[in-house]
């Protein structure tokens, strides 16, 4: 889907003049970092619109990507055949969730008309079972009953926190699978945190990126959980954003739990493992432990050989 969600991408920005691109791109960078509370769209204009897209697609894909596909790994012989994207936008979990699985149809939810037309533009071809639907996000949500999954990424922090609450139990009360992303930011961690025990409280199993469903052991303010998905920049991505660099590394922080009988991993590397003479250090997430660091020597054989192969954010046993 990378590739086909790139060639969507291309020439998005034509006819934009350079200056409308920039100064949309400079408020939603705003908004993304939590300097502007908002209760209305954040997107409000064909120009927003493009901006974003070009702007923030191919990172929030990558990330919404890699937090699937850790919740894929805990459920290898499921996929979901009904997939809502909450506050979906242009659709770029839609895109994300395709990459995943095959064969489910999709809807995305958005209070923001001009964003449900472009997404459903760059998607005629490659997503044609996806229902775009205007939805104010918030308070009086509703899920179908039966959705398998659901996903909200990149909006939690757009939202008041009456209708953050709102859209998460809207999701626990009627899917199987609710995946929630969050900018990888001591604020964006916040708010998965909570979520997450919003979650759990009302019955599901926290299956990635946590070892378990117990209380998050980080200390809020000391640190924050968080992972790294890789961002290929497009030539059409480095215009909009500035830069010289073919890539970029997008941070997030999620949570993925389900209804399904899944078992999460017994650790979680959340950290860049360091790679030492003979040697590597992997901070983990486990299931009885908490956070801790551990080393391994050559002495570890196959397990060596793993630790030197691996990967923030990857499953550790």
């Amino acid at each position: 889907m990378h590739e086909e969600l790139r060639a969507a991408l291309a020439g998005l920005l034509d006819g934009l003049p350079p200056k409308q691109a920039a100064q949309a791109v400079d408020r939603l960078i705003a908004n993304y970092r939590g300097r502007t509370p908002t209760d209305a769209p954040v997107l409000r204009d064909r120009a927003d619109v493009a901006a974003y897209a070009a702007y923030r697609m191919p990172a929030t894909f990558e990330a919404v990507r890699a937090a699937l596909t850790a919740f894929a790994a805990r459920v290898p012989d499921w996929s979901p055949a009904t997939h809502v994207d909450i506050g979906g936008g242009t659709g770029a979990a839609t895109w994300a969730t395709a990459a995943t699985w095959e064969g489910h149809h999709s809807t995305v939810l958005d209070w923001a008309q001009p964003a449900l037309d472009l997404g459903q533009e760059l998607a005629a071809k490659t997503l044609p079972d996806t229902t775009w639907q205007r939805q104010t996000i918030g308070e009086g949500l509703t899920v179908p009953a039966g959705t398998d999954l659901v996903t909200v990424s990149y909006v939690l922090g757009e939202l008041r926190p009456e209708d953050r609450h709102a859209v998460v139990a809207a999701a626990a009360a009627a899917a199987k699978a609710v995946v929630l992303i969050e900018p990888g930011t001591p604020d964006g961690y916040l708010r998965i945190r909570e979520a997450r025990t919003q979650l759990t409280e009302a019955g599901l199993r926290i299956v990635a990126p946590c070892p378990h469903s117990d209380t998050c052991p980080i200390v809020p303010g000391e640190d924050w959980c968080h992972f790294s998905a890789r961002v290929s920049r497009s030539s059409l991505h480095r215009q909009v954003k500035g830069g010289s660099l073919p890539y970029e590394d997008e941070k997030f922080s999620y949570v993925a739990a389900t209804t399904l009988d899944a078992t999460p991993a017994p650790a979680r590397i959340v950290r860049k493992p360091q790679l030492r003479k003979g040697q590597v250090l992997l901070d983990l997430c486990t299931t009885d432990e908490g956070l801790q660091r551990t080393t391994v020597t050559k002495r570890h054989g196959t397990h060596y050989r793993q630790a030197r192969d691996a990967s923030w954010g990857d499953d550790w046993s």
